[in-house]
């Protein structure tokens, strides 16, 4: 089956064509981020962003993958959870060439895309997820029927509060790289809040010690490893448990603070302690894509889900724990 999908939950506006029945799986795969001039993301102009590309990038991904927009099969958008304005502009698009090719359409949950477009890449079977992003930061994994979340952040997601706290340290959006950067060169870890409540973790309270530290003249490298080794062993520590807990011996990294290579240093340390295998897809899979929704919706559809236009209205808090999955 093959399958177009279209993402924009926030900043990102995706297109991804994948084939269930071809052994590369994925064939096209475009990704467009809007950077704003200045300051962080607003919403509105993000959607406007995806509004006046999505067309151009719907043509570059059927241009990759050879194709012809009538040789899709399904169309498949990200349903949610995201940004109202965002998450807009896929589902219109999405319902607009459902009606004119007159082909099944299918909302998809943005969370679970991350994991199965991990399953798919890597060739884990079952493992806990640590997805960490800009807006969700989650600790996930198959039980009973669904996925289930088994820790998440109370606040803010772990990228938001990088973007933030790189807004004000002067950094500019899309913060996370830069954070990175610096942190390598710390050389003095500082006191920063290691906020754990449970299985949960809260974010908020160690920016605002960071900017603290920095009002009080301590150095931004020594402040951005400082940030990155206690957030990031928060996260480490709560996936340990939800692994220990569900007896998952597998675990796969997802979202785009995926990407740093501190993090992957730090889980894959926990993981091998424990005799377990830590698994994480390319970049252009672990930050927002096309791909997986389109990889999503295909196995949604041939597990016999079905969805009318009607009922396709997003959903900004679109918990991955209200999805029954029928293809597991």
């Amino acid at each position: 089956m093959k399958t177009i999908g279209i993402e924009s939950t926030a900043h990102t506006l995706g297109v991804g064509i994948t084939d269930s029945d071809d052994g590369r799986k994925v064939l096209a795969n475009v990704i467009d981020m809007y950077r704003p001039p200045q300051g962080g993301l607003h919403p509105r102009e993000a959607a406007n962003h995806h509004a006046e590309n999505v067309a151009a990038d719907i043509e570059k991904a059927l241009g990759e993958a050879r194709m012809s927009i009538r040789d899709m099969d399904l169309i498949s958008f990200s349903m949610g959870p995201g940004l109202g304005p965002c998450l807009k502009t896929s589902a219109t698009a999405a319902r607009a060439l459902s009606c004119r090719l007159g082909v099944p359409i299918i909302g998809t949950n943005h969370c679970i895309a991350h994991i199965e477009i991990g399953r798919a890449m890597e060739g884990c079977d079952d493992p806990a997820l640590l997805y960490a992003s800009g807006g969700n930061t989650q600790i996930i994994a198959f039980s009973e029927g669904k996925y289930r979340i088994f820790g998440e952040t109370e606040d803010i997601g772990i990228g938001n509060m990088f973007d933030k706290l790189g807004r004000e340290l002067g950094l500019g959006f899309y913060a996370g790289p830069k954070i990175e950067k610096l942190a390598a060169e710390g050389t003095e870890l500082l006191d920063i809040p290691y906020s754990v409540k449970g299985m949960d973790v809260s974010f908020s309270g160690i920016m605002t010690a960071a900017l603290a530290l920095y009002r009080k003249g301590n150095k931004i490298e020594d402040i951005a490893m400082s940030v990155q080794e206690t957030a990031f062993a928060m996260l480490t520590e709560v996936t340990e448990r939800a692994m220990a807990h569900t007896g998952k011996d597998e675990v796969l990294l997802g979202g785009g603070v995926a990407q740093n290579m501190r993090l992957r240093e730090m889980v894959r340390e926990m993981a091998e302690s424990r005799g377990a295998e830590m698994f994480v897809p390319d970049r252009k899979y672990c930050m927002d894509n096309g791909a997986m929704i389109a990889w999503l919706g295909c196995l949604m559809y041939e597990s016999g889900v079905r969805m009318e236009i009607q009922s396709t209205a997003v959903r900004q808090r679109f918990r991955t724990d209200e999805v029954e999955v029928t293809w597991r």
